[in-house]
């Protein structure tokens, strides 16, 4: 067998196939935990993503979901055996790194390397991945005395790792940011390291595979939610949405949560500042900080 996916992202197929088959042949999960002899825990956590299915556990389910199809059962099966492996090589993976990041966040960057686009959405800080070092060290340090210094350090190593992950894809990896005005006027860092992450920006938005847009002040478009979020849409036509939630975070893979994200994003998007204008008042801020500097 050839793994080309990675553990997220096949168990994600499996879980939402699962689900799928569970639904349409109208059952509960407590059904399905009865007729398996599993606790209802387990089911709900096998169809939530925070759990992989053994192999041996899937074919007795799918036989009982009513799935007979040979190559289908096979493909699902070798799917349940990647998103049993752990990337053990990952970086997020080691001792000095994991105990300090989220499984959300976790789980996460293990799709951003699979993402085909991402969406971005931000009201206060520039995107994790378009993070300059100097930018995501001072956003990191923002929240000392709520976090350790082990902490702090691990959340600059986590904005390094993504961004060099989308230079990396830079051919095959198409961003969209829907930026807020603040984030564009707020020198966070001093006004030297802010002029080198417009500096970035700016890169970014003459890059093809890159569009930026801006939403002014003056600007009477609705609210997409009550923070910012990254959506990712995946090879397969599935998307995984990302909410930041102060110092944690939060990733819901369900269709209807992460196509009424699109909707909002894509709302907001038509009626934000063109990516000529948005990189126009990018270049004005620019030159204002460093003629003032």
């Amino acid at each position: 067998m050839v793994v080309i996916d990675s553990p997220m992202v096949a168990r994600r197929r499996v879980r939402l196939a699962l689900r799928e088959f569970r639904e349409k042949a109208h059952l509960t999960q407590q059904q399905v935990a009865d007729e398996m002899e599993w606790s209802l825990s387990k089911v709900i956590r096998i169809e939530n993503g925070e759990v992989s299915i053994a192999p041996n556990d899937l074919v007795p389910l799918l036989d009982y979901l009513g799935l007979s199809d040979g190559p289908h059962v096979q493909s699902m099966v070798d799917d349940a055996k990647v998103a049993r492996l752990r990337q053990r090589d990952a970086w997020y993976q080691k001792s000095a790194y994991r105990p300090h990041i989220t499984d959300s966040l976790r789980r996460l960057m293990e799709y951003e390397t699979k993402a085909t686009e991402m969406r971005f959405y931000s009201i206060y800080f520039m995107p994790g991945p378009v993070q300059t070092p100097d930018y995501a060290s001072a956003v990191s340090h923002l929240w000392e005395g709520e976090i350790s210094p082990t902490q702090i350090r691990v959340r600059i190593e986590t904005a390094r790792h993504r961004r060099q992950n989308l230079r990396a894809r830079s051919r095959s990896l198409r961003l969209y940011l829907l930026l807020d005005e603040s984030v564009l006027r707020r020198p966070l860092g001093g006004e030297r390291i802010f002029v080198n992450q417009l500096r970035e920006l700016e890169r970014l938005a003459q890059d093809e595979s890159t569009a930026i847009r801006m939403i002014p002040f003056s600007m009477d478009a609705p609210v997409t939610n009550n923070g910012s979020f990254d959506l990712l849409s995946l090879a397969d036509g599935g998307m995984v949405l990302y909410r930041e939630n102060g110092l944690a975070g939060e990733l819901v893979e369900d269709g209807a949560g992460t196509d009424r994200h699109r909707y909002r994003f894509d709302r907001v998007w038509r009626q934000a500042m063109d990516p000529d204008e948005t990189l126009d008042f990018i270049r004005h801020r620019i030159d204002r900080l460093e003629r003032r500097g």
